[in-house]
């Protein structure tokens, strides 16, 4: 009986995180209410409330729902240590590129993150939260470019942060344009290509 309640849970919150998908990519967060997610999921409000807090908590739930698998990959180098740095994060790059161009739910919920929140007022605590995960990403990356720095990996043109912003900007880039621009490109093709010209010159010659 528990296991039953459990999953019944389960999948009303995942009714309700679909229904606030579609209405957050169809019409934006702040024209979304809570009434019309719940109606479009077929739940009470008051079932909303149960499994989230406030609108900031879906809309979170959201976000951290799509989280790339390749980010634990950055954290654990990062971390731990790797031999080549700079292969792995090629590899990565190549391999985080392929998933949000075959992952329509990514790719919807990336567009509300980018295009579809003002994060002004109560969506203000979310932009916060994104800028946390991204402070953590970028130092992330900053540690695996210094190690590739400390062992002769990358050119001593590119210092280990100013590396780190120009792999970060084009990969942001890529993400906005192909997105914004109704995916007007082979991000996956062209995309990696781009990755690989870059880190060519990251490496030491």
């Amino acid at each position: 009986m528990a296991r039953s309640t459990k999953a019944a849970a389960e999948k009303t919150r995942r009714r309700i995180l679909d229904a606030a998908e579609q209405l957050f990519y169809a019409n934006g967060v702040a024209q979304t209410s809570l009434e019309q997610i719940a109606e479009a999921a077929g739940v009470t409000r008051g079932a909303i409330y149960w499994h989230f807090a406030d609108k900031v908590a879906l809309f979170r739930a959201l976000y951290e729902g799509v989280r790339l698998p390749q980010e634990d990959l950055v954290e654990q180098a990062a971390t731990g240590g790797n031999p080549d740095p700079l292969g792995l994060l090629e590899q990565v790059a190549c391999d985080c590129l392929k998933t949000l161009a075959a992952d329509q739910q990514r790719q919807r919920v990336f567009a509300i993150l980018l295009f579809r929140c003002d994060y002004l007022g109560e969506m203000a605590e979310a932009l916060a939260r994104q800028n946390e995960a991204d402070a953590t990403m970028h130092a992330n990356l900053t540690r695996l470019f210094a190690m590739a720095e400390r062992d002769g990996l990358l050119s001593p043109r590119w210092p280990p942060a100013v590396a780190e912003r120009a792999f970060t900007a084009m990969m942001r880039g890529l993400w906005v344009d192909w997105l914004r621009y109704e995916r007007n490109f082979d991000l996956a093709g062209v995309g990696s290509d781009c990755v690989k010209g870059l880190f060519q010159s990251f490496r030491a010659r």
